[in-house]
């Protein structure tokens, strides 16, 4: 992939589309749901439900499709965490082995190599840019969203604007990762964006995003728990550090107890997609392919706009005219993301790399 850092670029490469992906027929989607229902479970991981309203999604799935279950694995796990989770499962049919993947950018094409994937083009192949998926099929887009951080206003009386802001003294044991920067690609893309404001360039954002949180974490701000909606809600991390459609359902979550607030940060703003793939040692690759299909659908498409992420075919959606209005009007305001860059899958890789493996020797702080 080579998204490019400036977000016009992006936006026109998401845009350049063809809505000519040939038709999957009915009578082949109800071969493969028989074929699925025989098998009769499908395997996720790390789905959790808040993620991208993926809790609305899986029902979804199951009312359209029934005599499918659907079971869930670690909805917590980061993407290092699923590529482990088939390696230690090849040849493994029981209910442990994932059939589906849910991965960072940087993540695919790891996989692919080490030969993890196999190939499966959906009808609506045409719709996902060329330049987020993998030419033969073996990883797709699915989703994008931005970094950014929510805030638990009842404690912290001052928001802060940009991520320099979080040194300071008046966020003292506020500050936590949505995961572990050793395993977790949106703690890597966090570390990375925290850098970016510092560069203001690609090259050496990775080590001063290492630097940055070190200098977070000796101030006494930066809290090693992985974050999540309820340690903002109790206080535990009032900062929490995430993508924003997870910031965005947390905060909804609250129903204003405790009240809360979404900033997106006014340099260093990281737009990140993520990928779908199917494991090649899939015990249920029938079902796998099923899943696919609807995630990317129509009705699955919109699902993942619900949970307020931009799903991939976004544009072609708007094209045919079939997003509805409360969904466009409950995304944050364009203006907020001006300045987000989209790294290469090259700058994403590079990046992880100097971050998972630097983080224990530059900041030292076990995130768990």
């Amino acid at each position: 992939m080579t998204f490019k850092s400036a977000l016009t670029t992006s936006v026109s490469l998401l845009t350049v589309l063809s809505f000519s992906a040939p038709v999957f027929a009915q009578t082949d989607i109800d071969a493969l749901y028989e074929a699925a229902k025989a098998e009769g479970m499908l395997t996720t991981i790390a789905l959790p439900h808040s993620w991208c309203g993926y809790g609305k999604v899986i029902e979804s799935f199951k009312a359209k499709y029934p005599g499918i279950e659907v079971n869930e694995l670690n909805p917590d796990a980061g993407s290092a965490d699923e590529l482990e989770a088939i390696r230690a499962n090849v040849g493994n049919m029981g209910p442990q082995a994932p059939d589906v993947l849910d991965i960072g950018l940087a993540f695919g094409p790891q996989a692919k190599e080490e030969g993890l994937l196999q190939p499966y083009m959906v009808s609506t192949w045409d719709d996902i840019p060329a330049d987020a998926k993998d030419a033969e099929g073996y990883w797709y887009g699915d989703y994008y969203g931005a970094m950014a951080m929510l805030v638990n206003t009842d404690l912290v009386s001052t928001l802060p604007t940009d991520w320099s802001d979080l040194t300071k003294p008046e966020y003292a044991n506020s500050v936590a990762l949505a995961g572990d920067p050793r395993a977790s690609n949106q703690a890597i893309q966090a570390v990375y964006a925290a850098g970016l404001a510092q560069t203001g360039t690609d090259e050496g954002a990775a080590q001063a995003g290492l630097d940055f949180f070190k200098a977070v974490n000796d101030a006494g701000n930066f809290v090693p728990v992985i974050g999540k909606a309820a340690s903002v809600a109790q206080g535990t991390s009032p900062i929490l550090i995430a993508w924003d459609y997870n910031l965005l359902a947390w905060r909804d979550s609250f129903e204003g107890n405790p009240q809360a607030e979404i900033v997106v940060p006014a340099n260093g703003v990281v737009a990140g997609v993520y990928v779908q793939a199917i494991s090649a040692h899939a015990p249920h690759p029938n079902a796998a392919k099923l899943w696919m299909e609807y995630l990317y659908s129509d009705e699955g498409q919109l699902g993942w706009l619900e949970g307020y992420c931009h799903p991939i075919r976004f544009n072609a959606l708007a094209d045919a005219g079939v997003i509805p209005q409360d969904l466009l009007d409950a995304l944050p305001p364009a203006e907020a993301y001006a300045k987000a860059a989209f790294p290469s899958i090259e700058q994403q890789n590079a990046a992880k790399d100097v971050i998972t493996s630097g983080w224990d020797s530059t900041v030292g702080a076990n995130v768990q």
